[in-house]
């Protein structure tokens, strides 16, 4: 039997599963949307994915390096609650993503999750084992690649922030400090120059604006944003913010005395821009209830 987009639709819509997964369920099945559910269900997949709309935002940063630390791999894995977030097979299993990530050079999310391991289960499925498994939704939800000409430097904050940055020259102590300062101060940018000229015209914009309405003449104005800018582009370039060790230096004089330069960093932090469900105790014992 043929089966078509509305079938798999209505599977979708019935298990929650993701597209591949109704698709492969309905020609195991023979077309046979009830049998397909029903084997969803014995294999845990449809359970797994009515856990996928509960918010995950509590989890782990993982890092993992090649052997002469040229390539980084930097992973976020997430799940409901920082109780499962410690635990050791959750904690297994963010590290397998990153090694995975690390070793087969996956391109996208996507093609991560469809990864064989040594088992030969894949990324996706040992994923939906261990929601069954503990009862929470867990989402790998992203991971980035970075690879550099020289030694690399890491920095974990415990398992919520991560840091990987690239230096030419420089060592092993200045490229942690530089990830450590890093975590600390989110910088967005890393010089004036990576700066979209967009966010420096808005900026300058409402500069201008506070300045006037201090009742300043044009004149001072101008002059005005000049320092205001500056102390901007402090605040969120790496280079130009204060050394967190030493705050009488910035990241830049740190780097020139050492005859380094930083080439690119990444900074992951668990939750970082995901909306968190503000719920009370009550009202979540109710909606189980009523879930019930």
């Amino acid at each position: 039997m043929t089966v078509t987009a509305a079938m798999v639709k209505e599977l979708r819509n019935r298990t929650g599963a993701g597209m591949m997964e109704c698709k492969r369920s309905l020609v195991e099945a023979g077309g046979d949307i009830e049998l397909a559910v029903e084997q969803m269900r014995k294999s845990g997949l449809a359970k797994a994915d009515r856990k996928a709309g509960r918010i995950a935002v509590e989890g782990s940063v993982t890092i993992d390096l090649n052997d002469d630390r040229t390539t980084a791999v930097i992973a976020e894995v997430n799940c409901e609650t920082d109780f499962v977030a410690g635990s050791d097979d959750f904690r297994e299993f963010a590290r397998l993503v990153t090694r995975l990530a690390l070793e087969r050079k996956p391109v996208d999310l996507e093609s991560l999750m469809v990864l064989p391991t040594d088992d030969g289960q894949t990324v996706e499925e040992i994923r939906r084992e261990l929601i069954t498994r503990i009862g929470e939704n867990i989402q790998v939800r992203r991971f980035m690649r970075l690879d550099a000409q020289r030694s690399m430097g890491t920095y974990l904050h415990g398992t919520r922030i991560g840091v990987v940055v690239a230096l030419d020259d420089g060592n092993m102590e200045l490229s942690r400090n530089v990830a450590m300062h890093i975590a600390w101060s989110n910088p967005p940018y890393l010089n004036e120059d990576s700066v979209p000229q967009d966010v420096l015209n808005k900026e300058k914009e409402i500069l201008k604006e506070q300045a006037r309405s201090e009742g300043k003449p044009d004149n001072i104005v101008d002059k005005m944003v000049v320092g205001r800018l500056k102390k901007f582009l402090s605040e969120i370039t790496l280079l130009d913010q204060p050394y967190v060790k030493d705050p009488d230096i910035t990241v830049a004089g740190l780097l020139e005395s050492a005859g380094a330069t930083v080439t690119s960093y990444l900074r992951y932090e668990v939750g970082e821009g995901i909306e968190r469900k503000d719920e009370n105790f009550a009202a979540e014992v109710m909606a189980q209830v009523k879930g019930a």
